[in-house]
Protein backbone atom coordinates (compact mmCIF):
# COMPACT_ATOMS: atom_id res chain seq x y z
CA UNK A 1 0.00 0.00 0.00
CA UNK A 2 1.30 3.47 -0.90
CA UNK A 3 2.27 5.76 1.94
CA UNK A 4 -0.20 8.51 2.81
CA UNK A 5 0.81 12.00 3.91
CA UNK A 6 -1.80 14.11 5.70
CA UNK A 7 -1.72 17.90 6.10
CA UNK A 8 -3.68 20.66 7.83
CA UNK A 9 -4.01 24.33 6.94
CA UNK A 10 -6.23 26.56 9.08
CA UNK A 11 -5.96 29.98 7.45
CA UNK A 12 -8.13 32.92 8.39
CA UNK A 13 -10.98 31.91 6.07
CA UNK A 14 -10.72 28.20 5.20
CA UNK A 15 -10.38 24.96 7.14
CA UNK A 16 -8.34 22.62 4.95
CA UNK A 17 -7.25 18.98 5.22
CA UNK A 18 -5.47 17.19 2.38
CA UNK A 19 -3.70 13.91 1.69
CA UNK A 20 -0.94 13.12 -0.80
CA UNK A 21 0.56 9.86 -1.99
CA UNK A 22 3.18 9.23 -4.68
CA UNK A 23 3.41 13.03 -5.16
CA UNK A 24 -0.24 13.19 -6.14
CA UNK A 25 -3.03 14.89 -4.20
CA UNK A 26 -5.60 12.22 -3.40
CA UNK A 27 -7.94 14.37 -1.30
CA UNK A 28 -8.24 18.11 -0.82
CA UNK A 29 -11.04 19.18 1.50
CA UNK A 30 -11.80 22.87 1.98
CA UNK A 31 -14.49 24.29 4.28
CA UNK A 32 -14.82 28.08 4.04
CA UNK A 33 -15.38 29.92 7.31
CA UNK A 34 -18.73 31.70 7.42
CA UNK A 35 -18.75 35.49 7.48
CA UNK A 36 -21.94 37.42 8.26
CA UNK A 37 -23.47 39.50 5.48
CA UNK A 38 -22.05 43.00 5.39
CA UNK A 39 -18.92 42.06 7.32
CA UNK A 40 -15.47 42.46 5.78
CA UNK A 41 -13.76 39.61 7.60
CA UNK A 42 -13.42 37.64 10.82
CA UNK A 43 -11.77 38.28 14.15
CA UNK A 44 -9.07 35.75 14.96
CA UNK A 45 -11.05 34.45 17.93
CA UNK A 46 -14.02 33.72 15.65
CA UNK A 47 -11.77 32.05 13.08
CA UNK A 48 -10.27 29.81 15.75
CA UNK A 49 -13.73 28.75 16.95
CA UNK A 50 -14.92 27.98 13.42
CA UNK A 51 -11.80 25.92 12.66
CA UNK A 52 -12.33 23.85 15.80
CA UNK A 53 -15.93 23.26 14.68
CA UNK A 54 -14.97 22.39 11.07
CA UNK A 55 -11.96 20.15 11.59
CA UNK A 56 -13.77 16.91 12.49
CA UNK A 57 -15.84 17.04 9.29
CA UNK A 58 -12.88 18.07 7.15
CA UNK A 59 -10.68 15.27 8.53
CA UNK A 60 -13.43 12.66 8.11
CA UNK A 61 -14.08 13.71 4.52
CA UNK A 62 -10.37 13.70 3.65
CA UNK A 63 -10.03 10.02 4.62
CA UNK A 64 -8.94 7.90 7.54
CA UNK A 65 -5.89 5.98 6.27
CA UNK A 66 -2.95 5.91 8.69
CA UNK A 67 -0.43 8.61 7.75
CA UNK A 68 3.28 8.02 7.15
CA UNK A 69 3.90 11.62 8.21
CA UNK A 70 1.85 14.70 9.04
CA UNK A 71 2.39 18.33 8.05
CA UNK A 72 0.74 21.64 8.84
CA UNK A 73 0.85 25.37 8.20
CA UNK A 74 2.44 26.87 11.30
CA UNK A 75 2.54 30.54 10.32
CA UNK A 76 1.74 32.83 7.38
CA UNK A 77 5.34 33.22 6.15
CA UNK A 78 8.67 31.72 7.09
CA UNK A 79 10.00 34.94 8.61
CA UNK A 80 10.58 36.04 12.17
CA UNK A 81 7.44 37.31 13.90
CA UNK A 82 5.01 35.78 11.39
CA UNK A 83 2.08 34.54 13.46
CA UNK A 84 -1.70 34.24 13.42
CA UNK A 85 -3.70 32.45 16.14
CA UNK A 86 -5.88 30.59 13.63
CA UNK A 87 -2.93 28.44 12.56
CA UNK A 88 -2.63 27.00 16.09
CA UNK A 89 -5.77 24.95 15.45
CA UNK A 90 -4.21 23.06 12.54
CA UNK A 91 -0.97 22.74 14.47
CA UNK A 92 -2.76 21.08 17.38
CA UNK A 93 -4.69 18.70 15.12
CA UNK A 94 -1.50 17.74 13.27
CA UNK A 95 0.39 17.12 16.52
CA UNK A 96 -2.39 14.89 17.87
CA UNK A 97 -2.57 12.85 14.66
CA UNK A 98 1.21 12.44 14.36
CA UNK A 99 1.54 11.56 18.03
CA UNK A 100 -1.26 8.99 17.85
CA UNK A 101 0.46 7.12 15.03
CA UNK A 102 4.03 7.82 16.10
CA UNK A 103 5.00 9.36 12.77
CA UNK A 104 7.10 12.44 11.90
CA UNK A 105 5.54 15.90 12.12
CA UNK A 106 6.62 18.71 9.77
CA UNK A 107 5.73 22.38 9.81
CA UNK A 108 5.68 24.79 6.90
CA UNK A 109 4.45 28.28 6.14
CA UNK A 110 1.05 28.97 4.63
CA UNK A 111 2.87 30.77 1.82
CA UNK A 112 5.02 27.73 1.02
CA UNK A 113 1.83 25.70 0.77
CA UNK A 114 0.32 28.15 -1.70
CA UNK A 115 3.42 28.05 -3.89
CA UNK A 116 3.64 24.24 -3.84
CA UNK A 117 -0.07 23.80 -4.59
CA UNK A 118 0.08 26.18 -7.54
CA UNK A 119 3.19 24.48 -8.96
CA UNK A 120 1.52 21.08 -8.60
CA UNK A 121 -1.68 22.22 -10.29
CA UNK A 122 0.30 23.64 -13.22
CA UNK A 123 2.39 20.48 -13.57
CA UNK A 124 5.59 22.31 -12.59
CA UNK A 125 6.31 20.98 -9.11
CA UNK A 126 9.91 20.24 -10.13
CA UNK A 127 10.56 23.99 -9.92
CA UNK A 128 10.30 23.88 -6.12
CA UNK A 129 13.94 22.81 -5.91
CA UNK A 130 15.04 25.32 -8.54
CA UNK A 131 14.86 29.06 -9.18
CA UNK A 132 11.82 31.12 -10.13
CA UNK A 133 9.75 34.20 -9.34
CA UNK A 134 6.39 33.90 -7.62
CA UNK A 135 3.49 36.14 -6.74
CA UNK A 136 1.46 35.37 -3.64
CA UNK A 137 -1.73 37.40 -4.03
CA UNK A 138 -4.53 36.79 -1.54
CA UNK A 139 -6.78 38.40 1.05
CA UNK A 140 -3.89 39.08 3.39
CA UNK A 141 -0.89 39.13 1.08
CA UNK A 142 0.33 40.76 -2.10
CA UNK A 143 4.00 39.89 -2.50
CA UNK A 144 6.54 39.31 -5.24
CA UNK A 145 8.91 36.51 -4.25
CA UNK A 146 12.24 35.16 -5.41
CA UNK A 147 12.40 31.41 -4.80
CA UNK A 148 15.68 29.51 -4.96
CA UNK A 149 16.18 25.92 -3.78
CA UNK A 150 13.05 25.95 -1.57
CA UNK A 151 13.95 29.28 0.05
CA UNK A 152 11.47 32.13 -0.39
CA UNK A 153 12.68 35.74 -0.30
CA UNK A 154 10.30 38.68 -0.58
CA UNK A 155 11.56 41.17 -3.18
CA UNK A 156 8.45 43.33 -3.56
CA UNK A 157 4.83 43.78 -2.66
CA UNK A 158 2.11 46.11 -1.49
CA UNK A 159 3.02 48.95 0.83
CA UNK A 160 -0.55 49.26 2.12
CA UNK A 161 -3.52 46.93 1.57
CA UNK A 162 -3.49 43.61 -0.26
CA UNK A 163 -5.21 43.02 -3.58
CA UNK A 164 -7.62 40.60 -1.92
CA UNK A 165 -8.54 43.16 0.72
CA UNK A 166 -9.21 45.75 -1.98
CA UNK A 167 -11.51 43.30 -3.75
CA UNK A 168 -13.38 42.39 -0.57
CA UNK A 169 -13.78 45.98 0.61
CA UNK A 170 -15.13 46.95 -2.80
CA UNK A 171 -17.45 43.97 -2.98
CA UNK A 172 -18.95 44.60 0.44
CA UNK A 173 -19.63 48.23 -0.56
CA UNK A 174 -21.45 46.85 -3.60
CA UNK A 175 -23.60 44.58 -1.41
CA UNK A 176 -21.73 41.34 -2.19
CA UNK A 177 -21.07 38.58 0.33
CA UNK A 178 -17.57 38.09 1.71
CA UNK A 179 -15.29 36.80 0.26
CA UNK A 180 -16.26 38.89 -2.75
CA UNK A 181 -13.89 37.66 -5.46
CA UNK A 182 -16.27 35.29 -7.29
CA UNK A 183 -19.16 37.80 -7.21
CA UNK A 184 -16.94 40.63 -8.47
CA UNK A 185 -15.58 38.47 -11.28
CA UNK A 186 -19.13 37.58 -12.34
CA UNK A 187 -20.22 41.21 -12.15
CA UNK A 188 -17.22 42.34 -14.20
CA UNK A 189 -18.41 40.17 -17.09
CA UNK A 190 -21.37 42.53 -17.51
CA UNK A 191 -19.12 45.58 -17.91
CA UNK A 192 -18.52 47.31 -21.22
CA UNK A 193 -14.82 46.94 -20.44
CA UNK A 194 -13.94 50.56 -20.93
CA UNK A 195 -10.31 51.58 -21.13
CA UNK A 196 -9.25 52.93 -17.76
CA UNK A 197 -6.00 54.87 -17.83
CA UNK A 198 -5.83 55.83 -14.16
CA UNK A 199 -2.21 55.86 -13.14
CA UNK A 200 -1.21 52.83 -11.12
CA UNK A 201 1.23 53.20 -8.25
CA UNK A 202 4.24 50.92 -8.73
CA UNK A 203 7.71 51.93 -7.60
CA UNK A 204 10.34 49.34 -8.37
CA UNK A 205 8.89 46.04 -7.18
CA UNK A 206 6.50 47.65 -4.67
CA UNK A 207 2.98 48.95 -5.14
CA UNK A 208 0.20 50.87 -3.42
CA UNK A 209 -3.46 49.89 -3.77
CA UNK A 210 -5.39 51.73 -1.07
CA UNK A 211 -5.93 54.82 -3.22
CA UNK A 212 -8.32 52.83 -5.42
CA UNK A 213 -10.88 52.89 -2.61
CA UNK A 214 -11.39 56.64 -3.07
CA UNK A 215 -12.08 56.10 -6.77
CA UNK A 216 -14.51 53.31 -5.94
CA UNK A 217 -16.37 55.50 -3.46
CA UNK A 218 -16.75 58.20 -6.10
CA UNK A 219 -17.94 55.71 -8.71
CA UNK A 220 -20.58 54.39 -6.31
CA UNK A 221 -21.69 57.94 -5.47
CA UNK A 222 -21.94 58.74 -9.19
CA UNK A 223 -24.15 55.70 -9.79
CA UNK A 224 -21.66 53.69 -11.85
CA UNK A 225 -22.98 50.10 -12.28
CA UNK A 226 -21.48 47.40 -10.06
CA UNK A 227 -20.14 45.57 -13.10
CA UNK A 228 -18.13 48.57 -14.26
CA UNK A 229 -16.75 49.13 -10.75
CA UNK A 230 -15.82 45.47 -10.43
CA UNK A 231 -14.04 45.51 -13.77
CA UNK A 232 -12.24 48.73 -12.88
CA UNK A 233 -10.85 47.23 -9.66
CA UNK A 234 -9.83 43.90 -11.23
CA UNK A 235 -8.23 45.71 -14.17
CA UNK A 236 -6.30 48.00 -11.82
CA UNK A 237 -4.97 44.98 -9.94
CA UNK A 238 -4.05 43.26 -13.21
CA UNK A 239 -2.14 46.30 -14.48
CA UNK A 240 -0.33 46.57 -11.15
CA UNK A 241 0.67 42.90 -11.19
CA UNK A 242 1.78 43.21 -14.80
CA UNK A 243 4.11 46.13 -14.10
CA UNK A 244 5.53 44.35 -11.05
CA UNK A 245 6.12 41.28 -13.22
CA UNK A 246 8.04 43.34 -15.74
CA UNK A 247 10.18 44.81 -12.97
CA UNK A 248 10.84 41.35 -11.52
CA UNK A 249 11.89 39.99 -14.89
CA UNK A 250 14.12 42.99 -15.52
CA UNK A 251 16.01 42.11 -12.35
CA UNK A 252 15.83 38.33 -12.86
CA UNK A 253 15.68 37.80 -16.63
CA UNK A 254 14.58 34.48 -18.00
CA UNK A 255 13.09 33.07 -14.80
CA UNK A 256 9.68 31.37 -14.83
CA UNK A 257 6.96 33.34 -13.02
CA UNK A 258 4.36 31.62 -10.83
CA UNK A 259 1.10 33.30 -9.78
CA UNK A 260 -0.38 31.84 -6.58
CA UNK A 261 -3.00 32.78 -4.02
CA UNK A 262 -6.75 33.24 -3.90
CA UNK A 263 -6.88 36.36 -6.08
CA UNK A 264 -5.37 34.32 -8.91
CA UNK A 265 -8.54 32.23 -9.04
CA UNK A 266 -9.97 35.21 -10.97
CA UNK A 267 -9.72 33.99 -14.55
CA UNK A 268 -9.61 37.50 -16.03
CA UNK A 269 -6.37 38.13 -14.15
CA UNK A 270 -4.82 34.66 -14.34
CA UNK A 271 -5.52 34.06 -18.03
CA UNK A 272 -4.06 37.45 -18.94
CA UNK A 273 -0.75 36.96 -17.11
CA UNK A 274 -0.57 33.44 -18.53
CA UNK A 275 -0.88 34.80 -22.05
CA UNK A 276 1.27 37.92 -21.70
CA UNK A 277 4.07 36.59 -19.50
CA UNK A 278 3.77 32.84 -20.09
CA UNK A 279 2.90 32.78 -16.41
CA UNK A 280 2.42 29.60 -14.43
CA UNK A 281 -1.09 29.60 -12.96
CA UNK A 282 -3.10 27.10 -10.94
CA UNK A 283 -6.63 25.82 -11.22
CA UNK A 284 -9.12 27.56 -8.90
CA UNK A 285 -9.09 24.67 -6.39
CA UNK A 286 -5.35 25.08 -5.91
CA UNK A 287 -5.31 28.88 -6.03
CA UNK A 288 -7.60 29.38 -3.05
CA UNK A 289 -6.47 28.43 0.45
CA UNK A 290 -5.90 24.68 0.68
CA UNK A 291 -3.76 22.08 2.45
CA UNK A 292 -2.74 20.25 -0.73
CA UNK A 293 0.58 22.05 -1.03
CA UNK A 294 1.40 21.27 2.58
CA UNK A 295 0.63 17.58 2.00
CA UNK A 296 3.01 17.51 -0.98
CA UNK A 297 5.74 19.33 0.96
CA UNK A 298 5.27 16.84 3.79
CA UNK A 299 5.86 13.94 1.42
CA UNK A 300 8.93 15.65 -0.05
CA UNK A 301 10.39 16.28 3.39
CA UNK A 302 9.66 12.78 4.64
CA UNK A 303 11.06 11.09 1.53
CA UNK A 304 14.03 13.43 1.12
CA UNK A 305 13.02 14.77 -2.26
Amino acid sequence: MNKIYTAFDTSNYTTSVARASGMKVISNVRIPLSVNAGERGLRQSDAVFLHVSNLPEAARTAGSAAPAAVGYSAFPRRIEGSYMPCFTVGAAAAAVLAGSYGVPLYKFSHQEGHVAAALYSAGRLELWGGEFLAFHISGGTTELLYVNKKTIIKIGGTLDISAGKLIDRTGVKLGMNFPCGPAMEKAALTAERKTYNDKICVKGSDCNLSGVENKVDKMIKDGVPAGEISYYVLNFILRTISEMTEEGLNNHPGLPVLYAGGVMSCRYISETVKEVFNGIVAEREFSCDNAAGIALLTEMEAEGY
